[in-house]
């Protein structure tokens, strides 16, 4: 794969996608290697950066995630290894341990998640661990950043020495200051440090009386600061030890300097390491921002991006919270250049930068804003020609500047290439600029290129519209009220909307009439059809919007019936147990009340005693071993299963109660029907049809074959009247 050129980087506005990975860098080298990536030459190093990132990314919002990998540099260090016998400082042994250690956890934690993380732990097992380093250093520094004392027996033995002459000093302080105290020489505040070293405040009148080195006197001159002559002694002992320290020091650290030394090239590669985790670490935090992924990677030069966004669109959008409108387009050895029309301010510049972006980003391992489901591929070029690059430097206007880019084009396009061309032709004539532009596109189809480009020109649009392997697209613009709506849609031109968007201005109709006629009537009327072309698409695109939102209702409908009726199933799985426990309780009553009887008549109690604890037994071989916790939220799904039952139970009697009310009124109020000898009835709670023999006051006997019966006529039901 070929190398971008800078330009196109430039067109496409990385460098300020690379300045927003590099401030979520943790370090100061990961900030400046952020701000140097630049796209892959070999798709074997993409994919691998790509997979790392995608694999950080998972890392974020898993339970493993991967373990703190900041440093602090170590350039400083490595250039003095370079430079023999060079001593370090201690702060400088400290970091490398610090990084060694740093790297040995991160590859025991990704070779322990190596299903998780393969490529994290590839790259991290290809270095060669080292634990001497850090050992070596340990030895000789402790966790406060000294030098140990047992880092040598002759430091061991000055740094004994030094305490005791530090005692002595302290211990002759001491008997001077009581001495010349109790004498009255000394001024209020007594002592003071000058040089680090203890003296005593002497008045000034009495400084020749108290023997000593004269090390200071106060502002005013009324105190005059004496190291007493007893100190001085074992000052000078302790300032010979103290040199004979800082010596012994500085051949420990020359010696352990030495040992580190052959580990130079090995430090350096932990560094760089570390340092390339940090820039993946930036670009899967830099992925959450931007809600990216890594789409699906084909092999047949296609580029499929659905619901793709802009993302440094999406970060300005994101902070202002305004919405940002994804884009979808697909390029692919059937449909391999698009031509964009459409008014100005429609989007059009912008979903051609989405693309290039997009490409680049990927091309340098980066996540993008896509939908999950798109598929893209990698180029060798991608081409730009993007805004206004008139030169000054150069007396190129634009127009020559863009005839230039197109003559590198020329040289470069092929069938593995991907152009991006803004406002094709612009910058001169519009019928010759329009012609060129044409041929140009014609060669770049002919190489079977890959490309997007934006434009006015109808001979381009007719040109997509005629070469089998290209196709027309144009921004939505909403018809009625002349505003973008920021949709890429594939298949038709679109128009400018020139003239429509003149009238809205304010431009007077007469002045537009004008225009139209200066201008051949064969383009105002293609203008006109694409222009209502558009307006109906608008419609139909509002027409989709509102089943849209009918059928989001529907299926939220949908759930909540289903929410409903598994809260009704699981309340009947409650109810059922409920049912059969209760049940279950009633059978053991019956038992028990057998047993009971059975005593009340025989008043035998082993026979009781004995059949009681066999039903327990019974019971128990049933139940299962509950834990205490267990047990107490069983009691409670039972309490609140029963309390609802309660109340349901209650509603349902209550509601029965005022039935039964209502049908006894009914009844009451229902007509009686007037027996006659002969009628066929029934008793009101019986079967059998007899029929009534005779009639006495209110009484009648029913004949029913083979009895006869006396009843109340108020019991009887009509079955038949007699005829």
């Amino acid at each position: 794969m070929a190398g971008i050129h800078p330009k196109t980087l430039q067109d496409l506005e990385f460098p300020t996608v690379l300045k927003q990975i590099a401030a979520r860098c943790g370090t100061e080298l990961g900030k400046a290697q952020a701000l140097e990536i630049s796209p892959f030459t070999d798709e074997e190093a993409i994919l691998s950066e790509l997979g790392q990132t995608a694999e950080y990314l998972s890392s974020l919002v898993s339970e493993n995630r991967i373990p703190s990998h900041s440093f602090e540099g170590i350039d400083k260090e490595l250039r003095l290894l370079k430079i023999e016998n060079t001593i370090l400082e201690i702060d400088g042994f400290r970091k490398m341990a610090s990084i060694c250690r740093t790297v040995s956890v991160l590859k025991k934690f990704l070779k322990k998640f190596e299903e998780y993380y393969p490529l994290l732990h590839q790259s991290a097992d290809n270095l060669e661990e080292n634990k001497e380093i850090p050992v070596e250093i340990d030895l000789v520094i402790d966790r406060f950043g000294e030098v140990r004392d047992n880092a040598s027996e002759k430091l061991a033995s000055l740094r004994r020495q030094i305490l005791q002459v530090r005692g002595k000093i302290g211990q002759s302080f001491s008997s001077a200051l009581s001495m010349y105290s109790s004498s009255d020489y000394l001024d209020d505040i007594r002592e003071s440090v000058v040089e680090n070293r203890r003296v005593l405040a002497v008045k000034a009148m009495y400084r020749r009386k108290v023997k000593g080195t004269v090390m200071g006197t106060s502002k005013t001159g009324s105190i005059v600061y004496i190291e007493p002559e007893a100190t001085l002694k074992y000052s000078r002992e302790l300032n010979n030890l103290e040199f004979d320290e800082q010596e012994e020091v500085q051949r420990i650290l020359k010696e352990l300097t030495n040992k580190i030394r052959p580990y130079s090239p090995l430090l350096r590669i932990y560094q760089s390491y570390l340092a390339h985790l940090d820039v993946t670490s930036a670009k899967a935090k830099h992925a959450v921002d931007i809600d990216a992924l890594l789409p699906n990677i084909n092999s047949e030069r296609r580029l499929y991006l659905r619901d793709a966004f802009h993302p440094l669109l999406f970060m300005s959008n994101k902070l202002k919270k305004e919405k940002t409108f994804p884009q979808t387009i697909e390029l692919d050895p059937e449909n391999r250049i698009i031509v964009i029309s459409g008014p100005n301010a429609g989007g059009k510049s912008i979903t051609l930068k989405t693309i290039g972006l997009l490409q680049v980003m990927l091309q340098s391992g980066l996540l993008i804003p896509v939908h999950e489901r798109s598929s893209v591929s990698f180029f060798d070029t991608i081409l730009t020609d993007i805004g206004d690059n008139q030169s000054i430097e150069n007396h190129l206007s634009t127009y020559s500047y863009r005839l230039k880019n197109m003559n590198n084009f020329l040289r470069l396009c092929n069938d593995n290439t991907l152009f991006l061309i803004d406002e094709f032709g612009t910058g001169s004539d519009p019928e010759l600029g329009g012609a060129l532009a044409e041929a140009f596109l014609e060669v770049f189809y002919e190489r079977e290129s890959y490309g997007v480009i934006t434009t006015h020109y109808a001979n381009l649009k007719a040109l997509a519209n005629e070469l089998p392997h290209a196709t027309n697209a144009n921004m939505l613009f909403d018809g009625r009220t002349l505003e973008p709506t920021f949709q890429l849609v594939l298949g038709e031109a679109g128009s400018s909307f020139t003239f429509e968007v003149a009238q809205k201005n304010g431009i007077p109709y007469s002045l537009i009439n004008k225009a139209k006629k200066k201008i051949e009537r064969g383009k105002v009327r293609f203008d006109a059809t694409i222009a209502k072309l558009q307006k109906e698409r608008s419609k139909m695109a509002r027409t989709g919007s509102r089943l849209q939102e009918e059928e989001t209702k529907a299926k939220e409908e949908a759930a909540r019936l289903e929410k409903l009726n598994a809260k009704i199933k699981s309340k009947l799985e409650n109810y059922q147990e409920l049912y059969d426990h209760d049940q279950r309780m009633i059978q053991l009553g019956n038992k028990v009340n057998k047993a009971a009887d059975k005593y009340f008549h025989d008043k035998k109690k082993r026979p009781l005693v004995s059949e009681l604890l066999r039903i327990v037994e019974t019971e128990n071989s049933k139940r299962k071993k509950k834990t205490a916790k267990e047990a107490k939220a069983e009691r409670a799904k039972k309490a609140q299963v029963a309390q609802e039952v309660q109340k349901e139970v209650k509603v349902i009697r209550e509601k029965k109660k005022v039935e039964q009310k209502k049908a006894v009124i009914k009844e009451q109020n229902k007509p009686r029907p007037v027996f006659k000898v002969g009628d066929r009835v029934r008793m009101q709670d019986g079967k059998a049809v007899g029929t009534i023999d005779s009639l006495e006051k209110g009484k009648a006997i029913v004949n029913y074959g083979m009895f006869t019966t006396n009843v109340s006529v108020d019991q009887l039901e009509m079955v038949q009247k007699m005829k």
